[in-house]
C-alpha cells in the first residue's frame, strides 16, 4: 500500500447518509482511493485507531454505523447494545471522516429480504459454536456494505480474530475486489482489549479483566520458549484465567491454524491462540497470533 497526501482533499463537511441510493451516489463521485471502516457504533479508541489509519492511507474515507441484527442470536444483547449516535458522529467529524453511512434496519433488510452469505465450515467453529448464525449475519452485512460502497481498502481490528479469517475468505472466494487491512488490537492499560461491550463491566470487573490478556501472553510466552504442544499452551492459559475470582465461565481456549481455524495438536506454523470467557453476564473474546514473523 502506498500512502497518499490527503491534506488538500479532505472535505470540510462530513456527510451523514441514511439511504443506499444516496450512499451509492456519494461513492461514485468521491475521489479514490476510498477507505472504509465498518462499525456498529459506540465508538472507542479501538475504532478510532482504524479510522486514523484509514484516513492516513486514503484520499477519501467512509465509516458505517449499523447495529446488524442478523449477527445476534435470540439470547444476545441486541436491544441493549450500546448506542450513542450523536457522540459517534462528533468523534468521526473530528477525525476528518468524509461520509458516515447510518442506515435503518429496514434500509438494509427490506420486507421480503432473503439472501444470505454462507461461509461454510468456518462459521461453525469457535464463536460459531456459541453464537448460531453469527457469521452468516456478519458475512452478509459486510458483503452488502462492500457492494454499496465499493471501497478500495477496508479496515478491521485483530481483536475479532475469527472475523478477520472469515472476511478474508469472503473476499477471496467472491472476488470482491477490496483489500482488507487488519490492524492491531487496541488495549486498555491493563491489557483488556477495547470493546463496546466493556461498558457492561463494573469498574472492578474492568480492572480484573486484564487477566484475559495476561493468560494469552502466558501462553504465547510458553510457545516462544519452544513449546509446540497445543494442550500445554491451552493449560497455561487456563491456569492464569483461573487466578481470577470474577471469571465465571470459560467458553473455549483454542489453538487453531490461520487458514480454516482448525484446531492443531502441534504448532508447526502460524496459529491463533484465542479465548472466550464470561465475567458475570458479560462475554469477552480476545486472541494473539503465534507467528515467527511478528
Amino acid at each position: 500500500m502506498i500512502p497518499v497526501l490527503i491534506a488538500e482533499v479532505i472535505s470540510e463537511n462530513m456527510e451523514v447518509i441514511e439511504t443506499i441510493p444516496q450512499m451509492v451516489d456519494w461513492t461514485r463521485q468521491t475521489p479514490r482511493s476510498l477507505g472504509l471502516v465498518p462499525t456498529m457504533g459506540a465508538l472507542h479508541q479501538g475504532h478510532l485507531s482504524l479510522v486514523e489509519k484509514a484516513r492516513s492511507e486514503n484520499v477519501s474515507l467512509a465509516v458505517t454505523i449499523f447495529v446488524n441484527p442478523t449477527q445476534f442470536s435470540e439470547s444476545e444483547d441486541l436491544s441493549s447494545y450500546p448506542r450513542d449516535i450523536e457522540a459517534d458522529l462528533e468523534i468521526l467529524k473530528n477525525a476528518q471522516v468524509d461520509a458516515v453511512f447510518v442506515p435503518e434496519v429496514t434500509e438494509m433488510y427490506p420486507g421480503g429480504y432473503d439472501t444470505w452469505v454462507d461461509v461454510g465450515d468456518i462459521a461453525g467453529k469457535l464463536e460459531g459454536e456459541w453464537r448460531a448464525e453469527h457469521f452468516r449475519g456478519v458475512a452478509t452485512i459486510v458483503t452488502k456494505l462492500f457492494g454499496i460502497i465499493r471501497p478500495d481498502f477496508a479496515y478491521f481490528g485483530q481483536k475479532d480474530g475469527q472475523q478477520t479469517v472469515v472476511l478474508n475468505q469472503i473476499v477471496r472466494d467472491l472476488h470482491l475486489g477490496v483489500d482488507l487491512v487488519i490492524c492491531p488490537t487496541i488495549r486498555d492499560e491493563n491489557g483488556l482489549a477495547l470493546s463496546s461491550r466493556n461498558k457492561y463491566l463494573t469498574l472492578a470487573q474492568q480492572s480484573d479483566a486484564g487477566v484475559i490478556y495476561r493468560s494469552l501472553v502466558a501462553g504465547k510466552t510458553k510457545w516462544e520458549k519452544g513449546e509446540k504442544r497445543a494442550v500445554v499452551i491451552r493449560d497455561t492459559v487456563e491456569r492464569v484465567l483461573m487466578e481470577s475470582d470474577l471469571i465465571t465461565e470459560i467458553d473455549y481456549i483454542s489453538v487453531a491454524d490461520l487458514d480454516g481455524l482448525n484446531e492443531v495438536r502441534l504448532i508447526g506454523g502460524d496459529a491463533m491462540l484465542s479465548v472466550a470467557v464470561r465475567i458475570g453476564s458479560v462475554r469477552l473474546i480476545d486472541n494473539v497470533i503465534l507467528s515467527l514473523s511478528t
